[in-house]
């Protein structure tokens, strides 16, 4: 089962117009693949594209709505990375 599915199961669990059967399934499908409801799809076994994660950091630089917090962190992580 692939993370996707796993986020859907989890949207499941959390949308109110779904029903409680629909519910009891996704809650048993987390389970089986050991995604309970408060585990993350991202968890250290799950790699992610450094190169998605460096564009990541530099849009945080560019938008406006982001915290000077978050973008000084952001330019911190680039500059480890050489990144900029």
């Amino acid at each position: 089962m692939t993370s996707n599915q796993a986020r859907g199961y989890k949207a499941t669990l959390n949308n109110p117009r779904v029903s409680d059967e629909a519910k009891q399934n996704a809650k048993e499908r987390l389970d089986e693949m050991d995604q309970g409801p408060e585990s993350s799809v991202n968890d250290p076994g799950h790699e992610k594209d450094e190169g998605n994660v460096m564009r990541g950091y530099k849009a945080t630089l560019k938008n406006p709505r982001v915290s000077d917090e978050a973008k000084k962190n952001a330019e911190k992580i680039l500059k480890e990375h050489d990144a900029i």
